[in-house]
């Protein structure tokens, strides 16, 4: 137990990094999410903000990041 103390630290910081991850991914794939980052993506071509080129692109990121590759 004494020898273990000195990497307490790193094994906090090691789990933070994994709740992080875990948050992340959880958004990238929660629906309501991928659908107002799909609507935000729409509004801004529809504005005249992003090309069609640039608008595909977003959709396609948004929807590889939903299913994880």
């Amino acid at each position: 137990m004494l020898f273990g103390w000195p990497l307490l630290p790193l094994y906090s910081i090691v789990k933070m990094g994994e709740l992080v991850r875990d948050q992340v991914e959880r958004e990238l794939r929660d629906p309501a999410v991928v659908r107002r980052r799909l609507e935000e993506v729409e509004q801004a071509r529809v504005a005249g903000a992003i090309s069609e080129e640039e608008e595909a692109r977003a959709v396609d990121e948004i929807l590889q990041g939903m299913i994880g590759w």
